[in-house]
């Protein structure tokens, strides 16, 4: 992480256009950026395009970025605005909301598995639980911000939150109840 006053000069830099402080900040936050595209679309080129076009927007509008917070916290909710537009345009956000609710499991054992493994999880999640369960349990928004964000009652954000832990329980259960059956016979 970047200390406050680098991340402040870098962004005045941008907004001065200088090349190289742009190049230093692709550089900085690229990978991270892309991990939380990751988060939204599964596909690597997908996550990659979206990264890409994040960035050229933070270019676009560093001038609107006026030193009220981190920079970096302001990128990311660029990155996070490109994802949920693209999944807008892809009409996907809401083609989950007509499942049943995923059967509550009992507590697993989450803390077992690594990050790439819970990411992998994540992903896999339908569209519409991914991008709530991404928004509230990692982005860290309320169930009404991210109902403004997408569109949505704030209801319908809790149940798919809801529905999203309850689908990584059982998903965790049954990975755990394979190596279990592995271990045993």
């Amino acid at each position: 992480m970047l200390k406050w006053y680098v991340q402040q000069d870098l962004a005045r830099q941008c907004q001065q256009g200088n090349p190289k402080a742009q190049k230093m900040v692709y550089e900085r936050y690229a990978a991270k950026m892309l991990s939380l595209c990751l988060r939204y679309v599964p596909r690597d080129d997908e996550a990659e395009d979206l990264m890409i076009g994040g960035f050229l927007k933070v270019f676009q509008k560093i001038a609107q970025f006026k030193g009220e917070g981190s920079f970096e916290g302001w990128i990311r909710r660029i990155m996070v605005n490109e994802c949920l537009n693209h999944l807008r345009k892809q009409r996907w956000l809401y083609a989950t909301s007509d499942l049943p609710p995923a059967p509550e499991m009992s507590q697993t054992i989450a803390h077992d598995y690594g990050a790439e493994e819970l990411l992998a999880l994540v992903q896999d999640l339908p569209t519409g639980y991914r991008t709530v369960f991404n928004l509230y349990a990692i982005e860290g928004y309320s169930h009404k911000e991210i109902a403004e964000q997408l569109g949505i009652n704030e209801n319908t954000s809790k149940s798919q939150l809801a529905r999203a832990r309850a689908l990584l329980q059982k998903k965790l259960q049954q990975h755990q109840d394979k190596l279990n059956q592995v271990k045993h016979g």
